[in-house]
């Protein structure tokens, strides 16, 4: 979901609520304006009564009858009211209803008390004798009555009550709940919905306008990536464009502030590159450069030695030329990787792919050390595949073939006479060995050198194909015969190149295996 939906959707909702709010809150006044009316209407009517028909406790006692047709009587413009005569107790003496009531019946003094208090209220809900059991559900009015004979500080002797029960939602009381929001009420509905659509179109707009354009402008970075070309066109996408830098809001802060953050970005990029490059062309030509006069000096140090071997007044000096031999040939040997890992990191930097059986390379492989292996009184052997799935891959054979071969040779360093190295491939259906199980299953061909060597230690795993990292203490120094820190480095750029990946696992003492896993094709 969007912000540009989210707002919109914020502000048709609260229009929306509001609108409710409004019905409501006409609905609520319509009928406490019908109370309120009610109530007033109701006291007047009394006050009307009692000023005209004074003594109403005597009439009733002198002609009972034609008192109950009077009341009635009064009762003609009010279809909806009842009148009850009281006693001061509040026990009922004649009652307009129909509904007959027991002898005993009393009405509640309390709310008849607040109706007559010396304190306006708006109305007062109080007790129908026609409907028992359901009190403060009728408006009720109240007039004290008192003795026809005049006499000071007469007391109260009773009651004159009028309850007033709204009618139900009759024709006429539709017709003017229609009318009430028809006109006043429903042209504000209808107003506030206007108002919260425009209101939704304009902010959606206005809001979301510049938001869009940055969003763009990082997705057309984080697609392309901060080259020259692709950063220029961004820069031109954002703040300027639409003048967030004059803005003094939060989205100019943030249209200025993406600007400055993305010239940087593109500054240290071009620079970060061209230092890439630098160092790159450097080793390259300083490995093409070395080469020469490191090849040179082998030869004329192997000449001399060829020379002195026969004469024995050279033992020493033969000495001395073996060990610069050693360390000539280990210098020419590092040269040569760190060529070949300027080359194989650069960008335009391509492989020469051709659907190759692993398994057949490894026995090639397994062939071009089997003397060496044999020297050192080391087992090397290239299992065949067992379990059925091709071992086809699309390789660059000669790249694929070097980087088993440094690790063939890394296990050879470490694994001790009597050991054992094995070679193995073999087709897998499944996740990549680094990725998730949710992954979609894919065939791949994973090739694995074991060696019974001494393993490597937990902690040294993670820093094992790190350029210039020795794991064990057990490998000799880079300038002499032996590691470098480059060889694992070079297969682990192989397997990336490839679009696989190496994992390792070792348990010290035991022995070490390293898999390369990579597509089938």
């Amino acid at each position: 979901m969007s912000v540009r939906f989210k707002i919109a959707l914020t502000i048709f909702v609260t229009g929306a609520l509001t609108a409710l709010g409004v019905i409501a809150t006409v609905l609520f006044a319509f009928e406490r304006f019908e109370q309120e009316t009610s109530y007033h209407r109701a006291n007047a009517f009394l006050k009307r009564v009692g000023t005209t028909y004074n003594g109403m406790l005597d009439m009733q006692q002198r002609h009972p009858e034609e008192f109950t047709i009077f009341l009635r009587s009064l009762l003609f413009f009010e279809p909806n009211s009842q009148l009850y005569l009281l006693r001061a107790d509040g026990s009922v003496i004649v009652s307009t209803s129909s509904v007959p009531l027991p002898p005993d019946y009393r009405v509640k003094m309390q709310p008849l008390m607040d109706a007559m208090g010396p304190t306006p209220v708006p109305y007062v809900m109080g007790q129908d004798p026609e409907r028992p059991g359901t009190d403060s559900t009728a408006i009720i009015a109240a007039l004290p009555l008192t003795s026809a004979v005049i006499r000071p500080d007469q007391p109260v002797t009773g009651y004159l009550y009028l309850v007033y029960q709204l009618p139900r939602l009759t024709e006429g009381r539709a017709q003017a709940l229609r009318s009430t929001f028809a006109r006043p009420a429903l042209a504000s509905v209808v107003a506030v919905v206007v108002l919260a659509t425009l209101l939704t179109a304009w902010i959606t707009a206005t809001v979301t306008r510049p938001l869009r354009r940055l969003t763009e402008a990082v997705a057309a970075v984080e697609r392309e990536g901060l080259t020259a070309q692709t950063a220029g066109a961004a820069l031109t996408r954002t703040p300027h464009s639409f003048e967030l830098d004059a803005a003094r809001d939060e989205f100019g802060q943030l249209g200025s502030g993406f600007r400055a953050m993305l010239m940087t970005l593109r500054a240290q990029w071009e620079a970060l590159r061209r230092l890439d490059h630098f160092r790159r062309e450097g080793i390259s030509n300083l490995s093409h450069d070395l080469r020469s006069p490191l090849t040179a000096t082998v030869a004329c140090l192997e000449t001399l030695d060829t020379r002195w071997v026969a004469d024995p007044a050279r033992a020493g000096d033969r000495q001395l030329v073996e060990v610069a031999l050693r360390n000539t040939r280990n210098a020419a040997r590092l040269v040569q990787l760190l060529g070949d890992m300027a080359q194989l990191d650069e960008p335009e930097f391509k492989l020469h792919r051709e659907r190759f059986d692993a398994a057949e390379l490894l026995d090639d492989i397994a062939v071009r050390f089997a003397a060496r292996a044999e020297k050192q009184g080391v087992a090397l052997v290239a299992e065949p595949a067992t379990d059925g799935l091709p071992t086809f891959a699309s390789l660059d054979i000669e790249l694929f073939e070097r980087a088993v071969a440094n690790l063939v040779d890394n296990a050879l360093k470490f694994c001790p006479a009597g050991g054992c190295i094995t070679l193995a491939a073999r087709g897998h259906i499944g996740p990549t060995g680094g990725g998730s199980d949710r992954e979609p299953a894919q065939q791949r061909v994973e090739v694995s050198v074991h060696d019974t060597g001494p393993g490597i230690p937990a902690a040294d795993i993670a820093h094992l194909f790190d350029r210039f990292y020795q794991s064990r203490q057990s490998v000799e120094p880079a300038s002499a015969e032996g590691g470098k820190g480059l060889g694992l480095a070079i297969v682990k750029r192989i397997a990336e190149l490839h679009g696989g990946e190496v994992v390792v696992s070792s348990v010290p003492g035991q022995g070490t295996t390293v898999t390369l896993s990579l597509p089938a094709g």
